[in-house]
């Protein structure tokens, strides 16, 4: 009987980790999911367990072939990884094992190192050489950090025993037994310390961060030879074949590889991604130029924004208040009201991203009345994830010189129809959702299987897709002004705000 060709797709998330098996027609014949712990040492500090992203990757791997075995014959031809790109981690070249948690990039801690390299006038240069702004955010000032503050560590990694990357080069690590210790260009342009224009790492930049170069993981394409899983793991031999950072993975799993095509992934965070072909564009609009993928898996470039809090602040309502018992109740909850009565709520919780960039700034709530209801709160937290897409959006098109016509959406939140209706009014711009969501996984999917042969072009691997559905809009202009005009309000109101 014939083996259906598939992919495992891993993509290793912010607060859980999916695996997907996924066959050459597009179908999905395994799944498994887990979530894992969110640690929180102090105040604006977020930590993982890289050890427990492991046995979880390596658990819910193993569910999903499961799944596919059971479903029908199929032969796994390669593995894409797709990851949360700025975590860091550092582990030990002979023992493998990590030597402190992974720093997550929701981590604020490095806002002082991001202060003490602005005021000695180092922006500039971090900028044009990366695309990127110095801001805790990005991976390269919590190596910074950890090696000032554990010297140990840094004598031992100038003796070339540690080795550190991203959680791609941590699972292509694990999953190769230690055979292999590579990321991918668009996780290494995340970093601070990745020369946009070179594509490799830049000498100068590790030096202003002090980073010892040794500690660095070689480059690959995003559909590449990351090296073979060991079958001991999963239960299969099988390469890795593509790796790309989880934003640009949906990009391309949305089959956004040339200039002009736009996506928003709505996850923990919200994250808007321009293709703009083989040139970098400079934003002159607090956004960040980063590494794309082409449709055959190498360089290219992207304009983004990121909205730091996105989902996470319906978990917040859901877990940290008790407001909702479940995230998906979000949407009967919004569509309740006739309008949002004026409340607004700016979840800043680990400061503001594109295009304001103000790390100091948290989380608030205005308009508040004696007729709020939960209902308002709930809605006000859906409608922040559409005007900061709005807000983003409309400073990529002041880069670009280009209008969109359409923005395509995936992540959790994309299912909510009373949030991509809001979305697309707040826009005037259809919200096109594609019947899989999860396009994190795909693009992870599609990249490997482009270079092991499950596809053999970008068009075969998105025709095998099903359909989308199109959301347009239906805003009256005046509704549109007036909601906009609340939300900068409130924005202004909450970076005029400093505790302490």
């Amino acid at each position: 009987m014939p083996r259906t060709p598939a992919v495992l797709a891993l993509d290793q998330g912010t607060t859980g980790t999916t695996a997907l098996v996924i066959a050459d027609d597009g179908r999905v014949l395994g799944r498994g999911y887990s979530e894992f712990t969110q640690h929180f040492p102090r105040g604006g500090w977020v930590e993982h367990d890289a050890d427990e992203i492991r046995d979880v990757t390596v658990r819910v791997a193993r569910e999903a072939l499961e799944g596919a075995r059971n479903r029908e014959p199929h032969s796994v031809e390669a593995i894409g990884i797709t990851n949360q790109r700025e975590t860091i981690v550092v582990w030990d070249r002979g023992t493998g094992q990590p030597v402190h948690r992974a720093i997550v990039w929701q981590d604020r801690r490095t806002a002082p190192i991001c202060r003490e390299l602005q005021e000695a006038g180092h922006e500039e240069l971090v900028r044009s050489r990366t695309g990127l702004v110095l801001d805790p955010y990005f991976s390269g000032t919590k190596l910074t950090w950890l090696l000032r503050e554990h010297p140990d560590l840094r004598e031992r990694a100038e003796e070339g025993e540690l080795a550190c990357g991203t959680i791609d080069a941590w699972l292509v690590h694990v999953l190769t037994g230690g055979a292999a210790h590579l990321t991918d260009h668009t996780n290494a342009s995340r970093t601070l310390l990745y020369n946009l224009e070179t594509g490799k790492w830049d000498p100068e930049l590790l030096e202003l961060l002090e980073v010892p170069a040794s500690l660095l993981p070689d480059l690959r394409e995003s559909a590449g030879d990351f090296g073979l899983a060991r079958g001991e793991l999963l239960g299969i031999e099988a390469p890795i074949a593509g790796v790309a950072g989880d934003q640009q993975a949906a990009l391309f799993g949305q089959g956004c590889w040339e200039a002009g095509l736009a996506k928003n992934t709505y996850g923990t965070g919200a994250f808007l991604l321009l293709h703009t072909g083989t040139t970098p564009v400079s934003s002159r609009h607090g956004l960040l130029t980063t590494v794309a993928c082409d449709p055959e898996g190498g360089r290219a470039f992207a304009l983004e924004g990121s909205i730091f809090i996105a989902g996470a602040a319906i978990q917040w309502l859901r877990d940290g208040v008790g407001l909702l018992p479940a995230a998906p109740d979000s949407e009967a909850m919004a569509r309740s009201l006739e309008g949002n009565d004026g409340v607004y709520f700016v979840p800043a919780f680990v400061g503001l991203g594109a295009p304001h960039w103000d790390p100091e700034a948290r989380g608030a709530i205005f308009g508040l009345t004696r007729g709020t209801r939960s209902e308002h709160l709930v809605r006000a937290a859906l409608e922040a994830m559409a005007f900061g897409t709005a807000e983003v959006l409309e400073a990529m098109e002041a880069d670009s010189g280009v209008r969109t016509s359409e923005l395509r959406v995936d992540g959790g939140a994309a299912g909510n129809d009373w949030l991509m209706q809001f979305q697309a009014g707040v826009l005037d711009v259809p919200v096109r959702r594609p019947a899989l969501l999860e396009t994190t996984a795909l693009g992870a999917a599609g990249l490997a299987g482009l270079q092991g042969g499950v596809w053999n072009t970008a068009s075969d691997f998105l025709a095998a897709q099903g359909e989308a559905r199109l959301f347009e809009s239906r805003m009256k202009p005046e509704e549109r002004e007036t909601f906009r005009r609340g939300w900068s309000r409130a924005v202004e109101a909450t970076r005029g705000f400093r505790p302490g």
